[in-house]
């Protein structure tokens, strides 16, 4: 790129797009087409999900002119395929697990009779409430081109699709992640589903395999089995590996109580099997049986047929290659959310649209952290974390980490809930926050002010000192915040002795 095009693709964005251009001619492409419309714009983005739709809309209303580009299903994956019905199910799969356990307060019920396709209607019903947010109506609304077709890069600065060609300051690369298939011999040939098969679903699994012991595995485990459905669960290695053993073992133990069946250390070597008798045979010899199989091993960034060399955008092993500022190797494109290859979080992908918002309007620096972006595991309890694990810690501060601890079993809301499994670990290092993990009910709810902490620096005698109401959950990061310093003061003799001498002096 000339010292000239990378100072026009550093300059602010401003203004409105010229007014169309449509083309008297066949597209050059296409012998014989409709005549290619041709726009000019401030942006384009390629994607309308979570990362693509929070990017175009804050450029749309400080007066950008935007091109929205989306093949699939507006809101993307999370609102159609990820978030939005899992978390559904989980609702009614907590909904079955409540009345099953209500004989513990003194409620007399008989066995909750599930309904799988009332299931499923809250499921769609929950979908369709939220999908008005992220439709195509409301961001035309806001005043951007929605284009439902496939886009892909022309040239550095321009984007095609089959009817549009978009010449455009700045791009964004918002396509997201899709699930990833493993090379196990016979998977191809085997039905399978994936997070985006699974809810459409018509009926239960009878005995749902699930390939992959990670948050979305352990969810889905754990809610099909409360819904009535026989699990199990064949992990490689760990189960909820990349998380803290001690927390990962009170979900997982939770996960067994409802009946599902979790093999860990089992690599799978071939698949077999038609639809509703699927087999998996393990390295280990061992054959599992059931009638459908979950494919839920990780996931990977969709960058096919996006035409990346002609925009001269390189790719690393996990996604595109981006700097601190999100920005690719073309100084014109960025990518965000899943396709800039790091975490993958909805919640991640609305921060990396406001670090590159910063960047495209208003001329300023911007760069995109991790170290204080929280994940959940929302099976029940939840299980949260932020910053760095205790390993980790110890890893890099040494004898500096002290941990913070405190049990959910010494909290009185839990007592009165009969909720008490788990606790809240806070690694802490000279009297700040480094990391927090916690398991339980309400963890991911909880997790949020921990991160906070780690962002703003703030010290653990600042959240010991906020007042949080009695009785709640949100108790715990308080007392966490208070162990930290009980033997800092209550075990320390200097302490005492500052307090026998103020009291020898009082009147």
């Amino acid at each position: 790129m000339s010292d000239n095009a990378d100072q026009n693709a550093r300059a602010p964005l401003a203004g409105s797009a010229d007014p169309d251009k449509v083309a008297t001619s066949p597209a050059p492409h296409s012998p014989g087409a409709a005549p290619m419309r041709e726009m000019k714009a401030d942006l384009v983005v390629i994607g309308a999900g979570s990362a693509g739709l929070s990017a175009a809309a804050g450029a749309a209303q400080f007066g950008l002119s935007v091109v929205l580009y989306e093949k699939g299903e507006m809101g993307g994956d999370c609102l159609n395929s990820g978030c939005v019905p899992s978390k559904a199910l989980l609702s009614a799969a907590k909904a079955a697990a409540q009345v099953r356990e209500a004989g513990k307060f003194g409620i007399e019920t008989t066995p909750p009779r599930i309904d799988w396709e009332k299931v499923k209607l809250h499921v769609r019903t929950s979908i369709a409430t939220i999908a008005p947010v992220d439709s195509q109506e409301r961001f035309e609304g806001l005043g951007c081109t929605v284009i439902r077709e496939h886009a892909k890069f022309a040239s550095p600065d321009t984007v095609i699709s089959p009817t549009t060609r978009v010449k455009a300051r700045r791009i964004i690369i918002a396509t997201g992640s899709r699930a990833f298939i493993p090379p196990i011999e016979g998977l191809a040939n085997t039905p399978y589903l994936t997070n985006e098969t699974l809810f459409a679903q018509r009926d239960a699994p009878g005995h749902l395999l699930i390939l992959g012991g990670g948050p979305i595995g352990v969810e889905m485990a754990q809610a099909h089995a409360r819904l009535g459905c026989k699990v199990t669960i064949v992990e490689a290695d760990r189960a909820l590996g990349r998380e803290d053993p001690e927390a990962a073992a009170v979900v997982l133990d939770a996960l067994r109580r409802d009946g599902v069946r979790i093999v860990e250390q089992a690599r799978v070597s071939r698949v077999a099997g038609q639809a509703g008798a699927i087999t998996l045979s393990t390295e280990a010899g061992e054959t599992l049986t059931g009638t459908h199989l979950l494919v839920a091993v990780g996931r990977q960034v969709m960058t096919d047929g996006l035409g990346l060399d002609a925009a001269g955008i390189e790719t690393s092993k996990t996604g595109i290659k981006v700097d601190a500022g999100l920005r690719t190797t073309n100084r014109r494109a960025y990518a965000i959310g899943d396709a800039a290859g790091g975490m993958q979080f909805t919640h991640l992908a609305g921060y990396h649209a406001s670090v590159i918002l910063r960047s495209m309007l208003f001329a300023l620096p911007a760069r995109a952290s991790t170290h204080y972006i929280p994940r959940v595991t929302y099976a029940d309890p939840e299980l949260a974390h932020v910053g760095l694990t205790e390993a980790g810690a110890r890893e890099y501060h040494g004898d500096r980490l002290t941990i913070a601890r405190f049990d959910m079993a010494e909290n009185d809301r839990a007592i009165a809930e009969r909720r008490t499994e788990g606790a809240i670990k806070v690694m802490v290092v000279r009297g700040r926050p480094v990391g927090a993990t916690i398991v339980g009910v309400r963890a991911g709810e909880q997790i949020a002010i921990w991160g906070l902490a780690i962002a703003q620096k703030l010290k653990m005698s600042q959240v010991a000192g906020m007042i949080v109401p009695y009785p709640t959950y949100a108790e715990v990061n308080k007392r966490a915040a208070g162990a930290y310093f009980s033997p800092r003061l209550f075990d320390s003799q200097a302490v005492k002795r500052v307090v026998r001498l103020v009291q020898s002096v009082l009147p």
